[in-house]
């Protein structure tokens, strides 16, 4: 049976407040406890904020250190209208003219037109055969090693019954219906450009017995019109080269050129340097690093006016980090003309901070193997390799799965739940402390209640003496 607690009636103590405060300063501890765990979660994020953009650093330096970083070209059309050309990195800087003389083509046929619209063409078989047609229109050369397909046709076909057996059986050519004032035609495209997609449609059996007439499935070969298919042509330097398609790749080494239209007159094709590849890789470069340094200084600064403290104000790994950051930048790089990046204009400012000379950096550009052995030597020694080499080895090992990162995480997780294990323990001695007050002061509570009604017996016992003696 359930009892009904309800200490301090008998006594008129109030027990629960008593309880409430002393377990209160019993649980003192715990707001500490508190307080220092969501304390270690802020560090977490804050390393996990610097660790992305570390994150970022790495790849910026990546970039920077990159051949194709310094290899980088880019492809001009004096008339992008008739032909545009794009170059991989490493191509080698040239020009040339370019002249269109015939876009790719893909062979297309239309047939005669066929009445009643929508009615049955007659039984038989088709076969598409993919080809070139070497001299147009008499001679046809299969494709070798198949391109055939056969299309057997029932009795009660239509023309976009016929249609859709060609699409379902990926001959490589796409049918499709059109109906116009003289009834409908089958129209057949092949599916790419160039001489060699070409296709010849013809009759295998035709159930009328003749495949050469202007009736049956005969009507959809005989009387029908074509346009063959054409490669793409151009004029190099006066030089003539085809395509199969409107793109012309490596004809030109490195350069890829799209035909565009016919072309009156040549059009020049420039290709040069891209310089701006190289500038914006620095500039992200230095964004990112100042990205870095920027987030550990606000974390790690100490504010003498209000006496307050960076989160990570003091931390060893934070300020280990920063001054592992700045002793890369001030590191010799040996095989080049320039040893520093201070030489080639990018320099550190008060704070920790890059900041970017153009002027001299335009200077360095320009002696371009001198700049990119700053950057990127590989002398076989982590002190004197390029600079962009080293931020990108050293970053990838803090980001490493064994790296600074991952141990500092992994230790600030293990302060995590080693602080949760303290707030455990506490809680289970608050709450055998309050157990325990709650018997003590019910025992006390049953004690006064006692007393109290000794006490109000004696009195009660006490007056009646009085009156009995007073009535004598």
């Amino acid at each position: 049976m359930a009892t009904i607690s309800s200490p301090g009636i008998g006594s008129g103590l109030d027990i629960k407040s008593i309880v409430s405060q002393l377990v209160a300063i019993e649980k003192q501890p715990l707001t500490q406890l508190q307080v220092q765990a969501a304390t270690v979660q802020t560090r977490i994020s804050a390393f996990g904020q610097i660790k992305s953009l570390v994150s970022t650093l790495s790849d910026a330096a990546s970039r920077l250190g990159s051949l194709t970083t310094f290899n980088a070209v880019t492809a001009a059309s004096s008339n992008n209208d008739t032909v545009s050309a794009t170059a991989i990195g490493g191509t080698a800087v040239n020009s040339f003219s370019v002249k269109v003389e015939n876009l790719a083509k893909a062979q297309a046929t239309a047939s005669a037109a066929l009445l009643p619209v929508g009615g049955a063409l007659g039984a038989g078989t088709l076969r598409l055969q993919l080809g070139e047609w070497t001299i147009v229109p008499s001679s046809f050369t299969p494709q070798s090693g198949g391109g055939q397909v056969d299309i057997v046709v029932s009795a009660t076909d239509t023309v976009s019954d016929v249609a859709s057996k060609i699409n379902g059986a990926g001959a490589g050519v796409t049918a499709t219906v059109l109906n116009d004032a003289s009834g409908e035609r089958l129209l057949l495209r092949s599916n790419n450009t160039g001489v060699a997609a070409g296709f010849e449609l013809s009759i295998v059996s035709d159930a009328d017995g003749d495949p050469a007439d202007a009736a049956g499935l005969s009507r959809l070969v005989n009387g029908s019109s074509i346009q063959y298919a054409e490669d793409a042509r151009m004029l190099i330097n006066t030089i003539p080269v085809t395509s199969s398609t409107n793109k012309f790749e490596n004809v030109v080494s490195g350069v890829t050129l799209t035909a565009k239209a016919v072309s009156a007159d040549a059009a020049e094709v420039t290709v040069a340097k891209d310089r701006s590849v190289l500038t914006q890789a620095i500039d992200s470069f230095v964004s990112a690093y100042n990205a870095v340094n920027q987030a550990i200084n606000e974390q790690t600064k100490y504010d003498p006016s209000s006496k307050e403290a960076g989160l990570l104000q003091g931390d060893a790994t934070a300020i280990g980090l920063q001054n592992a950051l700045r002793g890369i930048l001030q590191s010799a790089t040996s095989g080049s003309a320039y040893e520093r990046l201070a030489d080639v204009g990018i320099t550190q400012q008060l704070g920790g901070d890059l900041a970017v000379d153009s002027a001299k950096l335009e200077a360095a550009i320009n002696n371009g193997d001198e700049l990119k052995n700053l950057l990127r030597i590989d002398n076989g020694n982590a002190l004197t390799n390029g600079v962009a080499s080293k931020f990108s080895a050293f970053a990838k090992g803090l980001l490493a799965t064994d790296g600074l990162f991952s141990s500092k995480d992994a230790s600030l997780k293990r302060s995590l739940e080693r602080n949760a294990d303290d707030q455990a323990r506490l809680n289970d001695k608050v709450a055998r402390v309050e157990a325990a007050l709650n018997r003590r002061y019910s025992a006390l509570d049953v004690q006064l209640s006692s007393l109290n009604a000794l006490n109000a017996y004696v009195t009660q016992q006490v007056t009646l003496w009085n009156q009995s003696s007073s009535s004598k």
